[in-house]
Protein backbone atom coordinates (compact mmCIF):
# COMPACT_ATOMS: atom_id res chain seq x y z
CA UNK A 1 0.00 0.00 0.00
CA UNK A 2 1.44 3.17 -1.21
CA UNK A 3 1.27 6.10 1.29
CA UNK A 4 0.78 8.77 -1.06
CA UNK A 5 -2.79 7.73 -2.70
CA UNK A 6 -3.32 8.25 -6.63
CA UNK A 7 -5.94 11.31 -5.78
CA UNK A 8 -2.42 13.31 -5.28
CA UNK A 9 -1.02 11.84 -8.26
CA UNK A 10 -4.27 12.95 -10.39
CA UNK A 11 -4.54 15.83 -8.46
CA UNK A 12 -1.00 16.96 -9.49
CA UNK A 13 -1.67 16.35 -13.47
CA UNK A 14 -4.25 17.92 -13.09
CA UNK A 15 -3.08 21.19 -11.58
CA UNK A 16 -0.44 21.13 -14.23
CA UNK A 17 -3.02 22.35 -16.79
CA UNK A 18 -3.44 25.81 -14.65
CA UNK A 19 -0.10 26.45 -14.59
CA UNK A 20 -0.68 29.43 -17.30
CA UNK A 21 2.61 27.60 -19.29
CA UNK A 22 2.20 26.51 -23.07
CA UNK A 23 0.90 23.54 -21.81
CA UNK A 24 -1.91 25.17 -19.98
CA UNK A 25 -4.61 27.51 -19.13
CA UNK A 26 -5.70 30.06 -16.53
CA UNK A 27 -8.73 27.97 -15.50
CA UNK A 28 -10.41 24.77 -16.63
CA UNK A 29 -13.74 23.18 -15.21
CA UNK A 30 -13.12 19.76 -13.15
CA UNK A 31 -15.09 17.98 -16.12
CA UNK A 32 -13.19 18.86 -19.11
CA UNK A 33 -10.00 18.17 -16.54
CA UNK A 34 -11.02 14.70 -15.87
CA UNK A 35 -11.96 13.57 -19.72
CA UNK A 36 -8.48 15.42 -20.54
CA UNK A 37 -6.62 12.92 -17.75
CA UNK A 38 -9.34 9.81 -18.04
CA UNK A 39 -10.41 10.26 -14.53
CA UNK A 40 -13.93 9.86 -12.81
CA UNK A 41 -15.49 13.16 -13.17
CA UNK A 42 -17.07 12.62 -9.38
CA UNK A 43 -13.56 11.50 -8.04
CA UNK A 44 -12.10 14.52 -9.42
CA UNK A 45 -14.57 16.92 -8.03
CA UNK A 46 -13.86 15.66 -4.85
CA UNK A 47 -10.11 15.83 -5.29
CA UNK A 48 -10.63 19.83 -6.00
CA UNK A 49 -13.12 20.13 -3.34
CA UNK A 50 -10.00 19.54 -1.35
CA UNK A 51 -7.73 21.59 -3.31
CA UNK A 52 -10.03 24.70 -2.75
CA UNK A 53 -10.35 23.82 0.90
CA UNK A 54 -6.47 24.15 1.22
CA UNK A 55 -6.35 27.18 -0.90
CA UNK A 56 -4.64 25.92 -3.61
CA UNK A 57 -7.55 26.60 -6.16
CA UNK A 58 -10.27 28.71 -6.50
CA UNK A 59 -13.41 28.44 -7.83
CA UNK A 60 -14.33 30.65 -10.77
CA UNK A 61 -18.17 31.33 -11.61
CA UNK A 62 -20.25 32.04 -14.87
CA UNK A 63 -20.84 30.11 -17.81
CA UNK A 64 -17.38 28.99 -18.42
CA UNK A 65 -16.74 28.61 -14.67
CA UNK A 66 -14.27 26.30 -13.66
CA UNK A 67 -11.18 26.44 -11.05
CA UNK A 68 -7.84 28.53 -11.36
CA UNK A 69 -4.75 27.99 -9.00
CA UNK A 70 -4.85 30.44 -6.09
CA UNK A 71 -1.04 31.63 -6.62
CA UNK A 72 0.93 31.02 -8.89
CA UNK A 73 2.50 27.64 -9.78
CA UNK A 74 5.88 28.48 -8.42
CA UNK A 75 4.05 29.45 -5.11
CA UNK A 76 2.43 26.21 -4.76
CA UNK A 77 4.79 22.66 -3.45
CA UNK A 78 4.00 19.26 -4.26
CA UNK A 79 3.98 18.90 -0.64
CA UNK A 80 1.15 21.20 -0.58
CA UNK A 81 -0.93 19.52 -2.97
CA UNK A 82 -0.27 15.67 -1.09
CA UNK A 83 -1.38 17.41 2.58
CA UNK A 84 -4.28 18.70 0.87
CA UNK A 85 -5.84 16.15 -0.48
CA UNK A 86 -4.86 12.92 1.82
CA UNK A 87 -4.25 14.96 4.95
CA UNK A 88 -0.96 15.44 7.14
CA UNK A 89 -0.88 12.16 7.99
CA UNK A 90 2.32 10.20 9.54
CA UNK A 91 4.02 8.24 7.65
CA UNK A 92 4.68 5.47 10.48
CA UNK A 93 2.40 4.87 13.23
CA UNK A 94 4.40 3.61 16.03
CA UNK A 95 2.44 0.70 18.17
CA UNK A 96 4.86 0.94 20.97
CA UNK A 97 5.62 -3.12 20.27
CA UNK A 98 8.72 -2.88 22.30
CA UNK A 99 7.04 -2.56 25.72
CA UNK A 100 4.69 -5.96 24.81
CA UNK A 101 7.87 -8.62 24.45
CA UNK A 102 6.88 -12.14 26.49
CA UNK A 103 10.08 -11.93 28.48
CA UNK A 104 9.02 -8.65 30.53
CA UNK A 105 6.33 -11.04 32.34
CA UNK A 106 5.44 -8.37 34.76
CA UNK A 107 5.69 -5.08 32.14
CA UNK A 108 8.51 -3.40 30.41
CA UNK A 109 11.35 -2.45 32.64
CA UNK A 110 12.34 1.32 32.06
CA UNK A 111 15.05 0.46 29.58
CA UNK A 112 13.01 -1.00 27.21
CA UNK A 113 10.38 1.74 26.67
CA UNK A 114 12.46 5.10 27.55
CA UNK A 115 12.52 7.56 24.84
CA UNK A 116 11.59 7.34 21.37
CA UNK A 117 11.30 3.68 20.00
CA UNK A 118 14.69 3.03 17.51
CA UNK A 119 12.42 2.06 14.89
CA UNK A 120 9.92 4.64 14.27
CA UNK A 121 13.00 7.38 15.26
CA UNK A 122 14.15 5.43 11.63
CA UNK A 123 10.47 6.27 10.23
CA UNK A 124 10.64 10.11 11.78
CA UNK A 125 13.74 10.98 9.80
CA UNK A 126 12.33 8.97 6.75
CA UNK A 127 9.42 11.10 6.81
CA UNK A 128 10.92 14.24 7.81
CA UNK A 129 13.66 13.85 4.86
CA UNK A 130 10.76 13.12 2.18
CA UNK A 131 8.46 15.88 3.37
CA UNK A 132 11.59 18.22 2.76
CA UNK A 133 12.14 16.85 -0.45
CA UNK A 134 8.28 17.41 -1.46
CA UNK A 135 8.87 21.00 0.01
CA UNK A 136 11.68 21.32 -2.78
CA UNK A 137 8.87 20.95 -5.84
CA UNK A 138 6.85 23.18 -6.95
CA UNK A 139 4.06 22.99 -9.80
CA UNK A 140 6.23 25.61 -11.96
CA UNK A 141 9.00 22.85 -11.58
CA UNK A 142 6.76 19.78 -12.37
CA UNK A 143 5.95 21.90 -15.32
CA UNK A 144 9.70 22.50 -16.82
CA UNK A 145 10.42 18.46 -16.41
CA UNK A 146 7.21 17.98 -18.62
CA UNK A 147 7.72 20.18 -20.93
CA UNK A 148 11.51 19.15 -21.38
CA UNK A 149 10.22 15.79 -22.29
CA UNK A 150 7.43 16.54 -24.70
CA UNK A 151 7.31 18.19 -28.63
CA UNK A 152 6.80 21.34 -29.20
CA UNK A 153 3.38 20.43 -30.41
CA UNK A 154 2.14 19.21 -27.41
CA UNK A 155 1.23 22.51 -25.37
CA UNK A 156 -0.57 24.11 -27.83
CA UNK A 157 -2.68 21.24 -28.50
CA UNK A 158 -3.67 20.71 -24.94
CA UNK A 159 -4.40 24.31 -24.78
CA UNK A 160 -7.03 23.93 -28.11
CA UNK A 161 -8.20 21.12 -26.07
CA UNK A 162 -9.17 22.86 -22.88
CA UNK A 163 -10.24 26.09 -25.19
CA UNK A 164 -12.67 24.14 -27.66
CA UNK A 165 -14.03 21.88 -24.29
CA UNK A 166 -14.84 25.88 -22.43
CA UNK A 167 -16.07 27.46 -25.60
CA UNK A 168 -19.12 24.35 -26.33
CA UNK A 169 -19.93 24.98 -22.59
CA UNK A 170 -20.38 28.57 -23.15
CA UNK A 171 -22.30 27.52 -26.31
CA UNK A 172 -19.85 29.92 -28.49
CA UNK A 173 -21.58 29.75 -32.17
CA UNK A 174 -18.03 29.08 -33.66
CA UNK A 175 -17.98 26.00 -35.73
CA UNK A 176 -15.76 22.93 -34.80
CA UNK A 177 -13.25 22.44 -37.92
CA UNK A 178 -15.43 19.67 -38.76
CA UNK A 179 -18.39 21.92 -39.54
CA UNK A 180 -16.43 24.19 -41.37
CA UNK A 181 -14.74 21.54 -44.16
CA UNK A 182 -18.25 20.11 -44.61
CA UNK A 183 -19.88 23.64 -45.27
CA UNK A 184 -17.48 24.14 -47.60
CA UNK A 185 -18.28 21.13 -49.64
Amino acid sequence: MSHISTGVEYGLHCLLYLTRSQAAVDEASVRDLAELQGIPNEFLAKLFTKLAKAELVVATEGIKGGFRLARAADRITVHDVVVAIDGDKPLFDCREIRGRCAVFESGPPAWATRGVCSIHAVMQSAEGAMRAELKQHTLADLVHRTMDKAPASYGPQVVQWLTDRAANRRGDKTDPPQARTRKRA
